[in-house]
């Protein structure tokens, strides 16, 4: 039961600090990394590559294959998994863990559920609180929510195929110090992205097999709750 507990910290690490910070917006305080410095000369490739990315983002929709990797620092401990990942605009997200374990979260836009079918659980919550205003990985359901929400600097990318983006929220105490986005030269897809917060702790997620073709259903947005399930609320 340990290690199953440990599992799902770590798995839904980000959900967790967003619950923190939305209580108490002082312990997510930005200590760790410094906002960006406006440089001219970056300044040009950045809106190409913003424009690149609002192109390729702006239908109504996505999927993808994922892996996570997500470490706390505190406890120098890093757990992965792997599943499927939908979105589609405006703020809709359906995140499928097939490995370790069977988890997903889901939110319309509005109310955020997350699911263990294997414990026959549901976690339910308001999305804005959690995802709300681009945190996280959030804006990949509204591709616009990068320009609106973050302050964006050129990063440097240690291979030639991709372009480095850095992402600081421009609201204070919050859960997210700086998002390092990774987009594709070739496609503009966001092949990867990592996020960090105050404390250095660290979750890697990597995206493959990206499916601009089929918008996803509306239906995957939503959840029924079965019945027998245990129903546990967010503070809010």
């Amino acid at each position: 039961m340990r290690h199953k507990a440990k599992r799902f910290l770590i798995f839904f690490l980000m959900i967790f600090f967003l619950m923190i910070c939305h209580i108490q917006p002082g312990v997510c305080k930005d200590n760790s990394f410094a906002s960006p410095a406006v440089d001219s000369e970056k300044g040009k490739k950045m809106d190409e590559i913003l424009g690149c990315l609002e192109k390729r983002y702006g239908g109504t929709g996505f999927s993808a294959l994922f892996f996570q990797a997500s470490t706390l620092q505190a406890m120098k401990i890093t757990d992965t998994a792997n599943g499927r990942a939908f979105f589609k605009r405006p703020g809709m997200m359906r995140w499928e863990y097939l490995r370790p374990d069977r988890q997903h979260i889901i939110t319309d836009g509005v109310t955020l559920w997350i699911y263990r079918p294997d414990d026959r659980q549901v976690t339910v919550g308001e999305f804005p609180s959690f995802f709300g205003d681009g945190k996280g990985a959030g804006f990949l359901s509204d591709i616009s929510m990068i320009r609106k929400k973050f302050l964006v600097s050129l990063g440097d990318s240690i291979i030639d195929s991709e372009n480095m983006l850095k992402l600081w929220p421009k609201e204070k105490n919050i859960d997210l110090s700086v998002i390092h986005l990774f987009v594709s030269v070739e496609t503009c897809d966001v092949t990867r992205l990592i996020t960090y917060n105050s404390y250095g702790d660290e979750t890697r997620i990597e995206f493959t097999d990206i499916d601009f073709t089929n918008s996803p259903s509306d239906d995957l947005f939503h959840f029924d709750i079965p019945p027998g399930t245990d129903i546990i609320n967010f503070d809010r």
